[in-house]
C-alpha cells in the first residue's frame, strides 16, 4: 500500500475527504487519533494536512496529522459543551458574516468571534451581506456598526451576494489566501460562494419569515477552490460562538482598543468590571471605547466567570 500527503477538504462523520494532487480520497482515521486529545470534539479538521495510506478499494487510512500553523475554534455546544470544537485549521484570514437584515446583525456573536480570532492570532474581517435589503431604519445602526469595527482596524465589507455588489472588494481580500466564512444560518454564506463560483452549486434556503432566522443548509465544513491559489472554507451555520481557553482576567487583552489603557488602571490585574480608577471604563465614558463593545466584553466576562455555562449567542 502506498502513502500520500493531502489536505482535508470535508469532514462527514467518521469519513474525511482528502484532496490529493489529482483526486479526492474518502478516508478514515486510526483510533489513536480520537484518543489523543480528549478535550477536543474533532481530532481532524478541514484544512489539516495529513498522510494517508491508499487502500485497494480507493479509500484511505489517515496515518499522520501534520502540525498546524493555526486554527479557529469555538466552545462546543449541546452534549459536548465544555469541549473545544476546531472549525478549521491552517488558514490565512477569518471572516465573520452577518446580514444587514433578515436576520439582523448580532454584535455579541461578532465580538465573540473576534476574540477567538485575536486569541488564535488570525487576521479577521467582517462581511455584511444583503445590502440590497437595507431599509431606512437600518442605516443609522449599520453606520454605527461599521464605524465601530473599522476604527479598531477590522475591515468591514458590505456586499450583496444576490446582486454581486461589493464582492470584487471581498475577492481582493481573499486572493491567494485560505479563508474561512463563519456566521449564523441565513446570512448568505452559501449564496455568496455560489455567486463567486456558480459551479459550486451549494444548496441554499430562505430565511424563515416567522422566526427571522436562517435554516441550516450547509451541514459540514467544506474547503472550496474559488480561484488560483485562493480557497474558502464554508462552515455550517452557528448560532453560538463560545469562548475556549481564555481565563477571565486575560479577556480584555483580546479587545485591541482596550490595550492602550491597561497601564493607567490603578490595579495591574484590573478586569475593568468593578475596580475603582479603571482607565478602560473611563475611556468608555469618554467615548474612546464603544459602549456596545464594552457591554459585550462584560457579557463574555460573566460567561467566563461562570465557567462558560453560557456559550454565547
Amino acid at each position: 500500500m502506498s502513502e500520500a500527503k493531502g489536505i482535508v477538504i470535508r469532514s462527514t462523520g467518521s469519513w474525511y475527504d482528502v484532496q490529493l494532487d489529482d483526486r479526492v480520497v474518502p478516508s478514515k482515521i486510526r483510533g489513536k487519533f480520537r484518543l489523543r486529545d480528549e478535550g477536543v470534539t474533532n481530532p481532524i479538521a478541514v484544512g489539516d494536512y495529513v498522510a494517508i495510506r491508499l487502500n485497494e478499494d480507493e479509500t484511505g487510512l489517515i496515518t499522520e496529522i501534520f502540525p498546524r500553523k493555526n486554527r479557529l475554534s469555538r466552545r462546543a455546544a449541546g452534549r459536548k459543551v465544555g469541549m473545544e470544537h476546531v472549525i478549521v485549521a491552517n488558514i490565512d484570514m477569518a471572516f465573520v458574516m452577518q446580514a444587514v437584515n433578515l436576520p439582523k446583525p448580532n454584535s455579541g456573536f461578532i465580538d465573540r468571534f473576534l476574540v477567538m480570532a485575536e486569541y488564535f492570532d488570525l487576521e479577521a474581517g467582517i462581511i455584511l451581506n444583503k445590502v440590497d435589503l437595507i431599509e431606512e431604519d437600518d442605516i443609522e445602526p449599520l453606520e454605527d456598526l461599521i464605524d465601530r469595527y473599522e476604527e479598531i482596524g477590522y475591515p468591514v465589507i458590505q456586499i450583496s451576494a444576490k446582486t454581486g455588489v461589493g464582492t470584487d472588494e471581498l475577492m481582493r481580500l481573499m486572493d491567494q489566501n485560505v479563508n474561512v466564512l463563519t456566521g449564523p444560518s441565513g446570512v448568505g454564506k452559501s449564496t455568496l460562494l455560489n455567486h463567486i463560483d456558480p459551479e459550486l452549486s451549494i444548496p441554499t434556503q430562505q430565511v424563515s419569515i416567522k422566526t427571522k432566522k436562517g435554516r441550516h443548509t450547509t451541514t459540514n465544513a467544506s474547503l472550496h477552490t474559488i480561484g488560483p491559489g485562493t480557497f474558502v472554507v464554508d462552515t455550517p451555520g452557528i448560532r453560538e460562538f463560545g469562548i475556549v481557553e481564555i481565563e477571565p482576567e486575560d479577556l480584555a487583552y483580546y479587545f485591541p482598543e482596550f490595550r492602550p489603557y491597561f497601564d493607567e488602571c490603578r490595579f495591574p490585574n484590573c478586569t475593568h468590571d468593578h475596580e475603582p480608577d479603571c482607565a478602560v471604563r473611563d475611556a468608555v465614558e469618554e467615548d474612546q471605547i464603544h459602549p456596545m463593545r464594552f457591554r459585550n466584553y462584560l457579557n463574555i466576562l460573566d460567561s467566563l466567570k461562570m465557567g462558560n455555562k453560557d456559550v454565547g449567542r
